[in-house]
C-alpha cells in the first residue's frame, strides 16, 4: 500500500510536470509561428490547466475505468473551489473587478447544468461527448470574441494579467525538446496513476469514482493551486479566480467530454445522485460569492470553503461511499 501510494503521488507529480512543460513548449511554438499571444494565452494556456485531467481521465477511460475518469472532473471542480479558492482567500481576499468573468459565470453554470441533463442516465454516449465537444469549440470562440473587444479597448484587467503570464523567453529547439520529454514523461506517469490508484481503490474498499473524486482531483488541480495562490499573492486578482473558472468548464467539457468519445459507458449512479449535485451547489456559491457586493471573497468565506472541503472528503470516505468488495 505504502509503495502504491508513493507511486501515485510520483505519477501525479510528473504528469502535472509534465502537461506544464506541453503548454510551455506550446505557447513557445505558437508565438515562433505568429500566433497572437492573446489567442495563445486563450487556448493552450487556459486548456493548459486543466491538462492533467484530460490526460488522467482520457487514460483512465481508455483502460475500461470510466468512473475515474468522471471521479476526476467532478472532483476537480469541487477541489478547485472549496480548496483552491478557500486557501488562496485565507491568504489574500479576492476582488472581482473583470467584465468578462461576470459574462462566463453563467457560461458555467450553463455547463453544469449541461453536464447534469447528459448524465441524468447514469452513461456517457459518444453523442454526450460530440455535444461536449461542440460547446468546448463555442465556448472557446465566444471568449476570444468578447476579450478582443476587451483587450482593443484596453480596459479588461483580466486580458492583461493573461498577457503577462505567457512567457517571452525560448526558442523553437528549446520548445521542441520540451515537447519531446512531456510525451516521453505523460504516458508513464498516467499509467502509474491509474494502476495505483486502482490498488488503493481496492486496499481501503472504496470505488475507484472516490479516488477520482479525492486523491487523483486534488493531485491533477496542483496548477491551479499553483497559479491561483500565485496571482492571489501578486494581487492578480481576476486571473486568479479566471483560472478556476476556466479549469471548471474545462473539466466538464473536455474532461468528460473526450472520454465518451473514446470509451463510452455505463457509470456509476451516484456520479448523478450524489456527486453531481455537489459539484452544482459549490458552483452556485462560487458565482454567487463574485456576483455580490461587494464584489469580493474575503477570508471568513475562505475559511468557510476549505472547512468545507475537509468536511466533504470525510462524508465521502467514510460515511457516503459504499464499500467495495
Amino acid at each position: 500500500m505504502l509503495l502504491a501510494t508513493a507511486l501515485l503521488i510520483i505519477g501525479l507529480l510528473l504528469v502535472v510536470y509534465g502537461a506544464d512543460r506541453l503548454v510551455f513548449a506550446a505557447s513557445i511554438l505558437c508565438r515562433s509561428f505568429g500566433v497572437p499571444p492573446l489567442l495563445i494565452g486563450l487556448t493552450v494556456v487556459s486548456i493548459g490547466t486543466s491538462l492533467p485531467e484530460l490526460i488522467v481521465a482520457s487514460s483512465a477511460a481508455l483502460h475500461g475505468q470510466l468512473d475515474l475518469a468522471v471521479g476526476t472532473a467532478l472532483g476537480s471542480n469541487i477541489t478547485n473551489i472549496l480548496l483552491i479558492l478557500g486557501l488562496a482567500a485565507l491568504l489574500h481576499p479576492f476582488t472581482v473587478n473583470s467584465d468578462i468573468l461576470r459574462r462566463e459565470l453563467p457560461l458555467m453554470l450553463v455547463v453544469s447544468a449541461i453536464i447534469g441533463w447528459l448524465l441524468f442516465d447514469n452513461q456517457l454516449s459518444v453523442v454526450d461527448g460530440v455535444i461536449l465537444i461542440t460547446v468546448s469549440v463555442a465556448y472557446l470562440l465566444f471568449t476570444i470574441k468578447i476579450t478582443r473587444l476587451a483587450g482593443n479597448e484596453g480596459a479588461d484587467k483580466l486580458t492583461r494579467e493573461q498577457l503577462a503570464e505567457l512567457p517571452r523567453e525560448g526558442n523553437r529547439p528549446v520548445a521542441f525538446l520540451w515537447l519531446a520529454v512531456a510525451l516521453i514523461i505523460m504516458p508513464m506517469a498516467t499509467r502509474m496513476v491509474i494502476d495505483n490508484a486502482s490498488v488503493l481503490a481496492h486496499y481501503f474498499g472504496v470505488s475507484e469514482l472516490v479516488i477520482g473524486l479525492t486523491i487523483i482531483s486534488v493531485g491533477t488541480s496542483l496548477p491551479e493551486l499553483a497559479t491561483t495562490i500565485a496571482g492571489a499573492r501578486k494581487g492578480e486578482d481576476d486571473i486568479a479566480i479566471g483560472n478556476i473558472i476556466g479549469s471548471n468548464i474545462f473539466n466538464i467539457v473536455l474532461v468528460m467530454g473526450i472520454p465518451a468519445l473514446i470509451a463510452p459507458g455505463e457509470i456509476d449512479p451516484l456520479v448523478f445522485a450524489r456527486d453531481y449535485w455537489v459539484m452544482l451547489v459549490v458552483s452556485v456559491i462560487f458565482a454567487v460569492l463574485c456576483w455580490r457586493k461587494p464584489r469580493s471573497i474575503g477570508k471568513t468565506a475562505g475559511a468557510l470553503l476549505t472547512c468545507s472541503f475537509f468536511v466533504w472528503i470525510v462524508v465521502l470516505w467514510f460515511v457516503a461511499s459504499p464499500v467495495v468488495g
